[in-house]
């Protein structure tokens, strides 16, 4: 992380840091139901709960307000459902422990394949086999996916008076080919990837190069909130399952008022209102 932000210099006056997965692109559900989740099952032996491992998987990844996080942070959410889970306890199915892989999330200064290879513990190798796995199957599965309409378009407009930051907890080689499949590299000023640090991280060391208020995060999780108001940025949301209205909208309007500085304050709390009623915290087999 050090090695991208030393040298760090802005070219415009105001910053955008956008999400890639689920935000720019439709890619969420396709890499956790096809990639994540079978590549959990495989390796912690979950087969014999293999309806509800995909049920707490996908609720933890795509329509909780966990949605978007750390894969290894939402690996061990996803045990913890599974632990609290009384149809999973009347199988009397002991899940795997997990102790160690919950220790190193607690406790790792970087969540990366690269920290995870430096354990000889067997739980951690797992959970390093996992991660790597799950690359290879999203580097075959993953292709010809666009951006959502009106997000090329924002992006353009932005470029010309902004410098742009993907701001993503995906792996760098991932991140990367996407961006360039879709011809949006060209207009991305510094790509941040699980690589380089969490998204809290990130912005942090790119915030102070620009005046308050001049840093926007563009973002579908409330990880996304969380990170762009810890480092005094304000925050877009791109509401999960209304995508494209949610686009639309900052190609519209949003994008300018960024811009005009008239974003802050009224308008982006209207927005984040709305945005909070999207994702539940409580699975729906709690209800």
């Amino acid at each position: 992380m050090k090695e991208l932000f030393s040298g760090y210099k802005p070219v415009k006056n105001r910053l955008v840091c956008i999400d890639s997965d689920g935000c720019v692109f439709d890619t969420m559900e396709i890499k956790h139901k096809e990639c994540f989740c079978p590549a959990m099952i495989q390796f912690f032996g979950l087969q014999p709960i293999s309806k509800y491992a995909r049920r707490a998987w996908e609720f933890s990844n795509l329509y909780s307000r966990d949605r978007g996080r750390s894969r290894f942070i939402d690996l061990v959410k996803t045990f913890d459902l599974l632990a609290d889970w009384d149809d999973i306890k009347a199988y009397n199915f002991v899940l795997p422990d997990i102790s160690p892989l919950r220790e190193w999330v607690t406790n790792s200064p970087a969540l990366t394949n690269a920290s995870l290879a430096q354990s000889s513990d067997p739980v951690l190798r797992r959970t390093l086999d996992w991660s790597l796995d799950c690359n290879n199957r999203i580097r075959e599965m993953v292709k010809g996916i666009p951006p959502f309409p009106c997000a090329y378009e924002s992006i353009q407009y932005l470029s010309e008076k902004a410098d742009i930051a993907v701001v993503s907890a995906t792996a760098k080689d991932a991140l990367g080919r996407e961006w360039e499949e879709h011809d949006l590299l060209k207009f991305v000023h510094v790509l941040c990837s699980q690589e380089e640090g969490t998204k809290s991280e990130c912005i942090a060391a790119l915030a102070p190069h620009y005046a308050r208020n001049h840093v926007l995060m563009v973002g579908d999780a409330p990880g996304d909130l969380e990170a762009a108001h810890q480092n005094g940025a304000v925050f877009y949301p791109i509401r999960p399952g209304d995508e494209i209205a949610s686009w639309k909208e900052f190609l519209d309007g949003g994008a300018a008022l960024f811009l005009q500085d008239s974003y802050a304050g009224t308008q982006e709390q209207e927005k984040i209102a709305r945005f909070n009623t999207c994702l539940p915290s409580t699975p729906p087999w709690k209800l």
